[in-house]
């Protein structure tokens, strides 16, 4: 999977700078942005080049709300060797998820800090080490679901760390897919660092659950907004009677719009965490 960097330069109000941030993170998923990294200048994006939508990112620039704000943007191709490699080499710190879970760098030395779970992963082109709020909270929540003996899947699974979760606290069989190469590969690779063999990995979107015979009992989505509007229908098709949803990638704001889509497809909010402006939504 090929992907575009744009790097937003904002001149604004030294005190707004946080929220038109924020702001041109939300919009910019409009145009195809999934991912985002804050920066001293602005704001850097990466998409997906066969999904970015130069028009409506003009778009959305052009009716920015913040007044007397100024927005330019270069683009450049991201090539897949040069990929997160500089974060790569760095690697992160240990994160102890509410003193259950541990997930740490595999490339680096195990945590002297015992827990019940410890996961290690080694990112490769692929996001979701747990250093993110999202990724966090939905870890937390699984701690507080019945995963045990349940069929999960993992939609945009990344580096895989849902789906090894799941399957450290107990989840029979895992499904997992996501639309980048490099994230089904880091996927499989992952598992087999973590002693995990019960997880399935596919290449693509949503429609690969048309090929998945089944439901699920547990359906997890850590994406962005205007991808878990599109694929809500789909993750409820596949859900089983009395089944859960837990998505997250979106801010506190966007909540209601999710909702109402969950709404008209029989599912309501059961509860939500927030952390920094991320919410995260579990629907029943």
């Amino acid at each position: 999977m090929h992907y575009y960097k744009a790097e937003f330069k904002i001149e604004c109000d030294e005190d707004l700078k946080q929220v038109a941030r924020e702001l041109l993170a939300d919009m910019a998923g409009e145009a195809g942005f999934e991912s985002f990294e804050e920066t001293e200048q602005g704001l850097d994006g990466y998409v997906q080049m066969d999904l970015f939508h130069k028009e409506m990112l003009d778009q959305v620039i052009s009716e920015f709300p913040i007044e007397n704000t100024l927005i330019e943007y270069t683009i450049a191709c991201v090539i897949d060797e040069d990929w997160n490699q500089e974060w790569e080499s760095i690697g992160f710190e240990p994160i102890d998820i509410n003193e259950q879970i541990m997930v740490f760098d595999a490339k680096k030395s195990i945590p002297l800090v015992d827990r019940p779970i410890s996961i290690g992963i080694e990112a490769k082109n692929a996001f979701g080490t747990g250093t993110h709020e999202t990724t966090q909270m939905i870890l937390s929540e699984l701690l507080e679901q019945e995963v045990a003996s349940k069929r999960v899947l993992d939609c945009g699974c990344g580096t895989g760390i849902l789906g090894i979760a799941a399957s450290k606290l107990g989840a029979e069989e895992i499904v997992a897919y996501d639309i980048d190469e490099w994230s089904v590969k880091n996927t499989d690779h992952n598992a087999v660092l973590n002693g995990v063999s019960n997880i399935r990995v596919m290449e693509g979107d949503s429609s690969v659950l048309t090929h998945i015979s089944g439901v699920f009992d547990l359906v997890m989505a850590n994406i962005n907004r205007n991808i878990l509007l599109a694929d809500l229908p789909r993750f409820r098709e596949v859900l089983n009677v009395g089944g859960t949803i837990i998505l997250s990638g979106f801010y506190t704001e966007d909540a209601p719009m999710i909702l109402e889509k969950a709404w008209e497809l029989g599912l309501s909010e059961f509860s939500r965490k927030e952390n920094n402006n991320w919410c995260m939504l579990v629907l029943k």
